[in-house]
């Protein structure tokens, strides 16, 4: 077996044979939802500002939440809109971000919610690793992160029928706005 071969079986996106989403859009599956909805309240407006087709909005409006769903490109569902043109909003975020802007997007949310209000982010675990991202950590350490033991999916351009994340591991990241205590680690 060659090392590309050993990277594809890790998941490792460097040595993958197909093309990523130009946009990023891997859309939840509405049981990694649920596993969240499981563990946390929210405030019962919720922005999901990368909306997709729905996957999140919906799972949330199941459970009597109240969603305004957007997107930076019409996907056929939400409004289209960019989440950086977002001057505030009064309820909690949640999403499943394009994971090249996932630190510029948490910072983005917690500076336009208020106080004691949450940010609940599908990421890779790998988000924990990064020198880089150290200092972020100090400034806005997240509440709780949520592993699954089961690995949650997320399907390239929506499609859940011919699509698996393979080895690729993700957990729901939790900020609460003015946090500043340990990293809790929780199982789903």
């Amino acid at each position: 077996m060659d090392s590309k071969t050993n990277l594809r079986t890790i998941g490792a996106s460097c040595a993958s044979n197909e093309e990523r989403e130009e946009n990023d859009f891997y859309a939840t599956d509405p049981n990694a939802v649920q596993l969240l909805l499981y563990k946390e309240n929210f405030n019962n407006s919720i922005l999901e500002p990368c909306c997709g087709q729905g996957h999140i909005s919906e799972t949330l409006k199941n459970y009597g939440y109240n969603v305004i769903s957007s997107d930076i490109i019409n996907r056929g569902y939400g409004f289209q809109f960019d989440f950086f043109d977002y001057d505030s909003f009064l309820g909690d975020i949640v999403t499943n971000p394009p994971y090249k802007y996932a630190q510029e997007m948490v910072e983005k949310a917690i500076e336009i919610i208020p106080e004691g209000n949450k940010v609940a982010m599908l990421l890779r675990i790998q988000f924990l690793e990064s020198e880089k991202r150290r200092e972020f950590f100090k400034k806005y350490p997240p509440e709780t992160v949520y592993v699954s033991p089961k690995r949650m999916q997320c399907a390239k351009n929506g499609d859940f029928e011919h699509y698996s994340n393979g080895a690729v591991m993700f957990a729901w990241f939790v900020w609460r706005k003015g946090y500043k205590g340990p990293i809790k680690i929780k199982f789903l």
